[in-house]
This record gives structure tokens, sequence and C-alpha cells, in this order.
């Protein structure tokens, strides 16, 4: 195989850098940009709030749909990058332009389904969790639009994944922090009517959203072309490759499905809260923002963590893989029990940020508390989904996925509802998320049996 010009005789610093540096240079840049990723969702919200607890409500009932497109677009993203940075530890290099141009194609096909969606699904979709009409008008000016340009998120998702899995993550990090700041100063301008601009309410929202996230393309586009020198976009002669598909999806289409099983879960879960009160589906939407801001770190670790163990797991490199595993493990568990800290001492004051009712502080605050308990084991949970499809081991990725978001979450929250208290709803995600560890560890030692320890 001929090896591209200008990497033939020098090893990607993912085989060499020493593991800790390494891990922290490729992450701390996706961190970051996550964090502020999180930020302008919960500043999102919290403009959304001043428009009333029926937009707030709104916007909450129309996030499963936005959780399945994002799952769609990082679960495609995973499988691009764990099969791209396998490709350049090999010295693969004809794979890996293959890989980012199948993978760029996959986007635009996705997108192109969201997008019929948005014209013919939206309402459907909305009457099927509320026949309150000032909700469901809100949620369906807000979800078409998105719906309708989400070939920005798509498209987003999949460029910067290509940088992060050639360990560019500085750039993928600035893409990031442009689309997040685009949307900030947009959102409180065409939510509200500034400079000019008509008062648009949930569908300024909406738009500001898009235009971030075009931002963010461009920006991203930008720098795969003129800073990724491993990766070459020219669509010159290309044609779609089954094998190469079928590889992005051996690994992508757990995390495709976990994306999709946590829309389902979100999805019966509104439907479970609005039984009791929509105000319960405000704070579960309100509280879906908040932990965005515990485990988005969590996620730019492991998207750091993906190319390096997939990388030396190509290269062979064994005492490489622990390392970095052991590290991402500790790093976090170490956020985790911040989040856990802030969420346990300052509910009220988190809450505020909304513009919360006292029904909304009534159900909130002890709602914060309990869900909070849960992410010490989350940790280990979600590092461990990361290892396994860096790994190539797609089957224990969704053993665990469907295990955490649908099989022992929907019938413990059932069967919590019973109660007649709504609070008593909460206590779901601590119980599912302590036997979901249990079972990762079970399945990290097996497949540390089988590809690990013998290589």
């Amino acid at each position: 195989m001929m090896k591209k010009a200008g990497a033939a005789f020098t090893e990607n610093k993912m085989g060499v850098m020493p593991v800790n540096k390494l891990l922290l240079s490729v992450s701390v840049p996706i961190i970051v940009s996550m964090l502020v990723q999180s930020l302008y969702n919960i500043v999102d919200s919290i403009f959304v709030a001043h428009l009333g607890e029926d937009a707030l409500t709104a916007v909450s009932l129309a996030f499963p749909i936005q959780m399945l497109m994002i799952g769609v677009a990082t679960g495609t993203g995973v499988g691009i990058n764990s099969f791209l940075s396998r490709s350049l530890g090999e010295k693969n290099y004809d794979h890996v332009n293959k890989a980012a141009l199948n993978g760029i194609f996959l986007s635009w096909v996705s997108s192109a389904v969201f997008c019929v969606f948005g014209f013919v699904g939206v309402e459907a979709f909305f009457r099927s969790q509320t026949d309150i009409e000032a909700i469901l008008n809100l949620g369906c000016d807000y979800l078409s639009i998105v719906c309708v340009f989400s070939f920005a998120v798509f498209n987003q998702v999949t460029a910067e994944r290509l940088l992060i899995s050639t360990g560019r993550t500085i750039y993928s990090m600035l893409s990031q922090i442009l689309g997040a700041l685009t949307n900030i100063i947009l959102d409180p301008i065409m939510i509200f009517g500034f400079l000019g601009c008509p008062a648009m309410g949930v569908k300024g929202a909406a738009i500001a959203t898009v235009i971030g996230q075009t931002a963010a393309v461009g920006a991203a586009i930008y720098f795969n072309v003129t800073k990724n020198p491993e990766i070459k976009l020219s669509p010159k002669g290309f044609r779609p490759s089954i094998r190469i598909i079928k590889n992005i999806y051996a690994v992508g289409l757990p995390s495709i499905i976990m994306g999709s099983l946590g829309s389902v879960m979100t999805y019966m879960l509104n439907l479970l809260l609005m039984s009791f009160t929509p105000t319960a589906v405000a704070i579960f939407g309100v509280y879906f923002k908040l932990q965005s801001f515990v485990f988005m770190p969590i996620f730019g670790l492991n998207n750091g963590m993906v190319p390096i163990v997939a990388y030396n797991y190509g290269a062979k490199k064994k005492a490489r893989i622990i390392e970095t595993v052991k590290l991402s493990v500790m790093y976090a568990v170490l956020i985790m029990l911040l989040g856990t800290a802030i969420f346990e001492i300052f509910p009220e004051a988190l809450l505020a940020l909304f513009d919360a009712s006292d029904d909304m502080y009534a159900i909130g605050v002890p709602a914060l508390r309990i869900i909070s308990t849960h992410y010490f084991f989350a940790a280990f949970c979600i590092v461990s989904l990361s290892v396994f499809q860096a790994l190539g081991s797609g089957a224990e990725s969704l053993i665990v996925v469907i295990a955490r978001q649908f099989a022992l979450l929907l019938p413990i929250a059932w069967s919590l509802s019973l109660s007649g208290d709504v609070n008593s709803i909460w206590w779901t995600f601590p119980i599912t998320e302590f036997v979901t560890l249990l079972l990762a560890a079970f399945l990290m030692k097996r497949v540390y049996d089988r590809k690990i320890r013998t290589m």
C-alpha cells in the first residue's frame, strides 16, 4: 500500500506521545467546545423559559426528536472516527480518505430523512403527547424548523469528527465555539426582537440554532481542507462504498441505537410525567439541559479517547490502550463527583435560571437531588461504551445501551410511578445506573480477555 506523501515516515502523535499528555491535549479542546455547546443549550432554554412555562414544555416535548437527530449524527461520527483512526494506525491512507467521503455522504442521507419528517410528521408527533393546543402549536413551530434544516447538525458533527479522528481537536473546538457563540448572540435577538429583528418566540430560538450550526459547519470544513493533510475531501470520482459503510455502522450502530433508545426513553418518560402534570415535563427538560453541563465533558473526554484507543489497537500497543482507559475512568469519576455536588447543594439556584414557578420548585428541587446521585455510577458506564466502540466491539456496547436506556429504565420508571408520587419516578436513574455498572464491568473484562490481554 502506498503511503500518503508527508505522512510516510512520521507516526501520528496518538502512537508516540505520553498517554496522559496525549489524552489531555486531545480531549481538553473537545471538552471546552462541548461545555460551550452545553452553555448555549442552557441559554437557549433560559430564553425560551421567559416566554412562559408552555413554551418550555413545548421545547421539552420536542427534545426526543432532537436527541434522535444528534444520536444518528454522533453515532455515525463514532463509526467514522473509529474506522478512520484504525486505518491511520495501520497506515492505510486509502481507507482514511474513503471513510471521510462516505461519512459525509451518510450525513446528507440522514438529514434528508429528518427533513421529510419536518414537513409531514411533526404535528402527529406532538399530538401523541399532548392535547393542549398552546403547547402543541409552539412545539410544531420549533421542531419543524429544526428538522427541515437538519443538514446543519449532521454536517457539523461529521466535519468535526474528521478533525477529531486525526487528533486535531483544537480545530473542532474552534468550530463548535463559533457555532455556539453565534447561537447565543442570535437567541435573544430573534426570540424577543432586538436590533430591528421581529420577535419570533420559539421560532426564533430554532432559527438561531440552525444558523449557529451552519456557521460551525463552514468553519469545520475550512479547517479540514486547510489544516488536516491526512484526509483528502475531494469528491472527484466518489462512489459510495458498501464495504466501508458497513465498517462505519458496525461500530457506529450501537451509538445510533443508543441515541434512538435515549429518544424513546425520553418520549416515554414525557408521556409518563405528562400524566401527572405538564410541569413535571418542563422539569425533566430543564434537567436534561442542566445535566449536559456535567455529561458533555465526559463525552468530550470519550471523543478524545476513542481515536487514541482505536489507533493503538490498530498499532497493537497494549500498554497505551490500558493506560488510556484507566486515565479516562479516573477523570470521568472526578467530573461526575463535581457535578453531583453542584446539583445537591444548589438545586434552587439552578432552577431560578429558568424563571421557575412555585410548582417547578416543588417538583424540581427533589428531582435534581435524586437524579444526580447516579452520576458516580454513570462515569464508568459511559467510558466503557466508548472503549467498546473504539475496539470494534459493537455487540457489548449495544447490550449496555439497551439495558441502560430501555430494558431496565422504562420498567423501573413505570413501577415507581404506581406510587402516585411523581418524585418517586426520579429514583429510576440511580437504580438503573447501578445495575448497568455491574453489567458494563462484566463486559469490559470479557472484551479485555478477548482483545487486549493476548495482544
